[in-house]
């Protein structure tokens, strides 16, 4: 990536300048870093280690687990640092690194996350068909594809950022390098930057949601026109369950942060929403699986016996 200006460091102004909320902070957010860590951690163990989590199922939340962790590690460990040092500097490229990193694995998960919705959707109305349909090759598949997509889409993005000119204030208000707040240093015309935000970050949140929702309709249609068992409806609406409150605390915030119009937006309202899809819902998504689902709860049980 070539700098072609003068700034070599960037300053994360972080949520707030009020000196007696920074201890509160730091312990708030070590405390959801730690156990975001241990959560997804436990979970990506036990998916790993029991065999009877080997399935499709499973296997995409081990990697929604690993995608959870890493997703953390770019902004939470930088954060954490700022809070308690008053040299709140990140280097250029380690600000392109972060954007592209934590864009790569937004996207990532962005699109795991329909994949989820759709494994949902054929073990539920293909039932039968299950194991052929999603067999282990089609799995490994779909989440490289995705893996991949959400590289090369974030590269586009670090690559013509680091490709601005940054004549003015190096103060970012944010607690990370996002796009939106570097591109209200930059000087020079970001239309082309703006396009990629509307039209291919766009594209991959209200794609996947889209997808996600297609989905979760074909679900509901398949259960009440198909099947007369109120107890099959009520057991497919629990499984499901888990996976949509993921999906609605990941997709509605990136939503109201990178599609609405930028006259509509405020940094520091960014920053505040953007604790919700970066830091909360990773820490909030192995609870929410392993609180409302058995065999998780079972797999951790023996785990712990088998240490204990």
């Amino acid at each position: 990536m070539l700098n072609q200006t003068s700034v070599s460091e960037f300053f994360l102004l972080g949520l707030t300048d009020i000196q007696k909320l920074q201890p509160l902070l730091f312990i708030l957010f070590l405390t959801i870093y730690i156990g975001s860590l241990a959560g997804n951690g436990a979970i990506l163990m036990v998916v790993i280690s029991d065999p009877r989590l080997h399935s499709p199922m499973y296997f995409f939340l081990g990697n929604l687990s690993c995608l959870d962790i890493c997703y953390s590690t770019v902004t939470l460990p930088k954060m954490l640092k700022n809070i308690v040092s008053s040299h709140k500097a990140i280097s250029f490229l380690g600000c392109m690194s972060q954007l592209h990193f934590f864009h790569s694995l937004g996207s990532t998960e962005a699109l795991l996350l329909a994949v989820m919705a759709l494994d949902r959707s054929v073990a539920i109305c293909k039932p039968l068909h299950y194991t052929i349909i999603m067999n282990h090759h089609l799995c490994i598949q779909m989440t490289s594809t995705v893996w991949v997509i959400g590289f090369f889409y974030a590269l586009l993005h670090s690559i013509m950022t680091s490709h601005l000119n940054f004549c003015g204030s190096n103060h970012i208000h944010h607690f990370f390098c996002d796009v939106k707040p570097l591109l209200e240093l930059a000087c020079g015309n970001i239309d082309l930057n703006q396009w990629l935000i509307n039209t291919i970050t766009g594209t991959i949140a209200i794609g996947s949601f889209s997808l996600t929702l297609l989905s979760y309709f074909s679900i509901l249609t398949y259960l009440f026109f198909k099947t007369h068992s109120c107890r099959m409806l009520q057991k497919a609406l629990s499984t499901c369950a888990s996976h949509f409150m993921v999906v609605s605390l990941f997709f509605f915030p990136v939503l109201f942060t990178y599609i609405r119009p930028a006259s509509g937006s405020s940094m520091e309202q960014d920053a505040v929403i953007a604790l919700m899809y970066s830091v909360v819902t990773p820490v909030l998504n192995p609870l929410i699986y392993t609180l409302r689902n058995r065999e998780v709860k079972q797999a951790l049980s023996r785990v712990i016996r088998r240490k204990f």
